[in-house]
């Protein structure tokens, strides 16, 4: 785990470096809306095993083979998994339960 400023602030060089992260003052790719991680209310968990799935959008761009969520690899969060039901237990939203989009990585407040 690093702080994303040692990516300059790059999301999807942070992603693609499999780095769990939280604070970067970003938007939410696409928008003018600020992301939860600008407030420091997201963390993402092993981004490269448990990519953001928008359409045909793939983030961190390099996680085409973590996709399939029927696929079994080690540290891809389900709803079974530990780290989502810890997460959950505390409140967070996750990610993977949203309807317009898949973000498996992604947790917040």
């Amino acid at each position: 785990m690093h702080l994303v400023d040692d990516f300059d602030a790059d999301d999807e060089a942070s992603m693609q470096a499999n780095n769990t992260s939280c604070f970067n003052y970003r938007y939410i790719t696409g928008t003018r809306i600020l992301s939860r991680h600008a407030y420091g209310m997201a963390v993402d968990i092993n981004p490269l095993q448990n990519p953001c799935v928008r359409g045909k959008l793939i983030q961190p761009s390099t996680a085409e083979d973590y996709v399939d969520r029927s696929k079994d690899f080690p540290h891809k969060i389900d709803k079974d998994d530990y780290c989502k039901k810890v997460f959950t237990s505390y409140r967070f939203r996750w990610g993977g339960n949203w309807r317009r989009m898949k973000d498996y990585q992604h947790f917040e407040r």
